[in-house]
């Protein structure tokens, strides 16, 4: 089983960063199980659009910049969506490795305290660093997969000692119902989960791992279990969250604090290696993408140890270190990628469609008139949410 493993346990470690946990958390703190729902939605979109990249991937043997590149005849609009993709993945990681790091930096401190907290950013982006510059990439998977099962142990336990009510759980699961004031929080629970830049990681780290349209049902099997686990993980961060009164918590680690008084220090340590296992296992993935994106946009055509791949991962690592050392707040960065991430998810996702269902690039593995079903009923939801998180951010929603 465990050979069988592959990218599919690297994506769902890249969508379960700081940033889900903390929407997760908030989502079940301000609102109880209310949006379970929104986040099975979101596991279903994310296994429907990382299917089609990796059997692009497997297909093509290329990765999804390559294809897209290949497809689009006219050279503005092609030059246009590369320019889309460049900045939206390179800038909007590069933001984002922060928060990774930073995530990564509140488990240590849950974990040690804080007394060498200034020492802890560096000692995650060391981490990182060290797993990127090997440059294998059944190394970085195993390390992936083994933080991902502490993570997702460490935060399933953190919910089952809460003794949740099943069948409000299951209400909350099946029947969808968007609380006052709780947009925003659903807008960010999808945010978190559909990923942009997995697309990309996904369709390039299929090939890394087979080449044969043969292991075409061991990639789907791979990706459907995968994130399936990592949306359960998302949900078990909502369960546990239910517990705490929305004024006890002022961070994601509150989550651990809250707990404290009725189960002790358990659920701080379960707590913070989670969050330790979340931001390193982000932190790690996130550069990773990055390079793919740069590799393929680029033409570069290069491996994992050449010295531009291991450029691009290390700009965006060392960004992420530098802005949480020196406690660097980049928003108007940050803004940008959310933006940018807000125009790019749907964009891509209508990009991804459009390739796996030309004969010509995928033959009899095109898409099938159900998945196409799917595919656009996520497309058309990823595009009003991304509209109204572009509004959010430019301050007209």
């Amino acid at each position: 089983m465990f050979k069988k493993i592959g990218p599919g346990v690297l994506v769902a470690a890249a969508f379960i960063g700081p940033g889900t946990v903390t929407a997760c958390t908030l989502a079940g703190v301000q609102f109880g199980y209310a949006l379970l729902w929104a986040m099975l939605l979101s596991v279903l979109a994310t296994i429907v659009l990382q299917e089609m990249a990796a059997r692009l991937g497997i297909i093509t043997q290329k990765g999804l910049a390559d294809v897209i590149k290949q497809e689009l005849k006219t050279p503005l609009i092609k030059y246009l969506v590369v320019g889309i993709i460049l900045g939206a993945i390179v800038i909007g990681n590069a933001a984002y490795e922060a928060g990774n790091i930073g995530g990564a930096t509140l488990g240590l401190e849950a974990l040690f305290g804080s007394t060498y907290s200034s020492y802890y950013p560096l000692i995650v982006g060391l981490c990182a660093f060290s797993l990127l510059y090997i440059g294998n990439y059944k190394t970085i998977e195993r390390v992936l997969v083994s933080l991902v099962l502490i993570m997702s142990l460490s935060f399933l336990v953190t919910a089952i000692i809460t003794k949740p009510n099943v069948l409000e759980i299951i209400k909350g699961l099946v029947i969808p119902s968007v609380p006052t004031e709780s947009i925003l929080t659903i807008i960010a629970l999808v945010g978190t989960t559909v990923v942009p830049y997995n697309l990309f990681l996904h369709a390039s780290l299929v090939r890394e791992k087979w080449n044969s349209v043969d292991d075409l049902q061991t990639a789907k099997s791979d990706t459907y279990i995968s994130i399936a686990l990592g949306g359960l993980v998302s949900m078990a961060i909502i369960i546990a969250a239910t517990t705490i009164k929305e004024n006890d918590i002022s961070s994601v680690l509150d989550l651990a604090k809250g707990l404290e008084p009725l189960y002790g220090q358990t659920a701080k340590y379960f707590m913070g290696i989670g969050l330790f296992a979340a931001g390193v296992t982000s932190a790690i993935t996130a550069p990773l993408a990055a390079a793919y994106v740069v590799n393929s946009c680029l033409g570069w055509n290069v491996g994992l140890k050449h010295f531009k791949f291991k450029l691009v991962w290390f700009i965006i690592l060392a960004l992420g270190v530098f802005f949480m050392s020196f406690d660097i707040k980049p928003i108007q960065v940050i803004k940008f990628a959310q933006i940018a991430n807000g125009i790019l998810l749907p964009c891509i996702a209508v990009f991804l469609l459009w390739v796996v269902n030309k004969v010509a690039v995928m033959g009899k593995y095109k898409n099938t008139p159900f998945q196409n079903l799917i595919g656009s009923i996520f497309i058309i939801l990823a595009i009003i949410l991304g509209l109204k998180s572009i509004f959010k951010v430019i301050g007209l929603f």
